[in-house]
């Protein structure tokens, strides 16, 4: 991925630099627009099928979290390591202090077109997040050996929306910002994925989400975060990548 308003070799002050610049600039917002509404639509389609108890994937979720727990309850130890990753590692206090300590540094870096992006996207995928659970209320699993508890309601799931919309906002500003190679940017991606990934299985492993919940989150999780790329077009106020 590279700076979305780069112009390849032509000086950016020139006039067919400029000119790039507002062509690359249309393109990636188009994308990040084309790619909102997919994951909207997606995300929209999950809640009305969950929200009408459609057969099929109620039944997905039930066998998923059934397994699971058994897994959970028969492994102490796993579940222990799984319990320190989600309430502390991938929480969303966790995830919100490292967007605070972002919009930090972004500031003392007199970046403020991104700094301005990164909070106002934490704070819409925040009322995203509460909106649908208010408007869904959906119970969580509910076990007569539990592992593990939560509260609020479950759909979406918290700690996979924030760790989610946290990990995507780190890659898509070392995308922009970072180095063009290296090994950096596979470790920002990987650490992203694997986060993204492993904050999902330990909400079912310890049966305080159902499957659905997890995948709501990730889908409206990097919906926030490109429609906020389309609404601000952050790379904008980003330093050209440097090589390496």
């Amino acid at each position: 991925m590279t700076h979305p308003a780069s112009g390849g070799g032509t000086p950016p002050g020139s006039p067919s630099g400029a000119a790039n610049d507002a062509v690359g600039d249309r393109r990636a917002r188009a994308w990040c627009l084309s790619v909102t509404a997919v994951l909207l639509v997606c995300g929209a389609v999950l809640t009305a099928l969950v929200e009408g108890g459609w057969g099929p994937l109620a039944d997905a979720d039930r066998t998923v979290a059934q397994e699971l727990h058994r897994a959970a309850v028969g492994h102490p130890a796993w579940t222990r390591t799984n319990r320190v990753l989600t309430d502390w590692v991938w929480d969303p206090i966790t995830m919100r202090l490292l967007t605070l300590a972002v919009v930090g540094y972004l500031a003392w870096r007199r970046l403020a077109r991104l700094a301005l992006w990164v909070l106002t996207t934490s704070l819409v995928g925040l009322g995203l997040q509460s909106a649908v659970k208010a408007a869904t209320a959906r119970p969580r699993p509910h076990w007569p050996d539990p592992v593990d508890s939560a509260h609020n309601w479950a759909f979406p799931s918290g700690h996979v929306m924030t760790a989610t919309l946290t990990c995507a906002l780190l890659v898509a500003l070392y995308a922009w910002c970072g180095p063009r190679g290296g090994a950096g940017r596979a470790a920002v991606w990987g650490a992203g994925v694997f986060s993204v990934l492993g904050v999902g299985f330990t909400r079912v492993f310890l049966g305080v989400h159902w499957l659905t919940d997890v995948f709501a989150g990730w889908l409206f999780g990097v919906a926030v975060v490109t429609g906020c790329a389309a609404a601000f077009s952050p790379w904008r106020g980003c330093p050209a990548p440097r090589s390496t």
